[in-house]
């Protein structure tokens, strides 16, 4: 295992690059930021790059760069993650991964030897192991209770356009529709049904759909850009409930959380302390690359994720018809 850390290159210089992502690298062990790139080179200089680009291409062509980072509109995940894997870089690219489960797939298709990987952050917060860890404790899961909505203020933004992977499913929905899935455990359900309410522009303001396995096991999934805040998470099996409180896609450095783990006489409230899983999952899939220990989000998962969210806009689309996923 080589000492040296992985050398990182951005594609894309936006909110959640300078907020939180290019932050994460420099506060990394095992990492350095050496190159970024933006329409503005001026942006990608703020983030505190050796080497600063005005072209997502010459972060490619650097041959230091050995792994890229690309926080752009969801409509060129696709496109420059292959780019990316074509110029020998691994990747790690914001969510969703891929705007269908066959975006998907071409990219684990190309991938080769190398590592692609869907920055769905929340997965590295020490609360949400916790919660895989005691999955146990409540015995078989029978339903998941799960939510992310947020009142967006949006005018000008790409969230808005369908042909940019606007809309909430695709913007929180995937984080409810990946809880789901790993707290059911069991797979792709058998079939979805879902609906939308349609904004002007075409995209979904809110989806709300229902995951169901062969088993009766359900899961509910709501996602929304309108109507106020909320965020929930909630896991309900044989033997008891697991709950995280506050914000449980969307906990980071400065807060404090608890994850609720019932089991029908009361309740355990254990303390998790702030944590930026920003910085976690820089540091361990840097360690993967370099051949060091580490956990990173496994394609299969970013797949079926893809798959469900597929089903949920054709059941919406076609009047909450269910979609078959067997």
């Amino acid at each position: 295992m080589s000492s040296e850390p992985v050398r990182w290159g951005f594609l894309g210089a936006g909110m959640i690059a300078g907020l939180a992502l290019a932050p994460a690298v420099h506060a990394a062990s095992g990492a350095v930021l050496h190159g970024a790139a933006a329409r503005d080179v001026e942006r990608a200089r703020a983030l505190g790059p050796l080497r600063a680009y005005g072209d997502y291409d010459a972060v490619l062509a650097d041959p230091e760069v050995e792994a890229v980072y690309i926080s752009l509109t969801n409509d060129q995940h696709l496109p420059w993650t292959l780019a990316a894997l074509r110029a020998g870089k691994a990747v790690l690219c914001e969510k969703p991964l891929g705007l269908t489960a066959s975006e998907v797939d071409e990219m684990a298709d190309a991938a080769g030897d190398l590592l692609v990987v869907e920055a769905s952050w929340y997965r590295w917060h020490p609360r949400v192991r916790l919660a895989q860890q005691r999955l146990a404790d409540i015995g078989t899961v029978r339903h998941v209770a799960a939510g992310f909505r947020f009142d967006g203020r949006l005018d000008g933004n790409y969230r808005l356009e369908v042909a940019r992977g606007g809309g909430a499913l695709y913007d929180v929905g995937c984080y409810a529709v990946s809880a789901c899935l790993w707290a059911a455990q069991r797979g792709l359900p058998e079939d979805v049904v879902a609906r939308s309410e349609l904004g002007p522009t075409g995209v979904d303001h809110d989806t709300r759909a229902v995951l169901r396995w062969s088993d009766g096991t359900e899961a509910e999934v709501h996602a929304g850009m309108t109507g106020g805040d909320g965020q929930w998470l909630v896991i309900t099996g044989d033997d008891g409930e697991i709950e995280l409180r506050d914000a449980p896609y969307t906990s980071w450095k400065d807060d404090a959380t608890e994850l609720w783990v019932s089991d029908g006489r009361g309740t355990e409230r254990v303390p998790v302390p702030p944590t930026d899983a920003y910085r976690l999952m820089v540091e361990e899939v840097s360690s993967v690359l370099r051949g060091g220990p580490g956990w990173v989000l496994p394609l299969a998962e970013s797949q079926r994720t893809a798959a469900v969210l597929d089903a949920a806009r054709v059941s919406a689309a076609e009047g909450s018809r269910p979609v078959s996923l067997s």
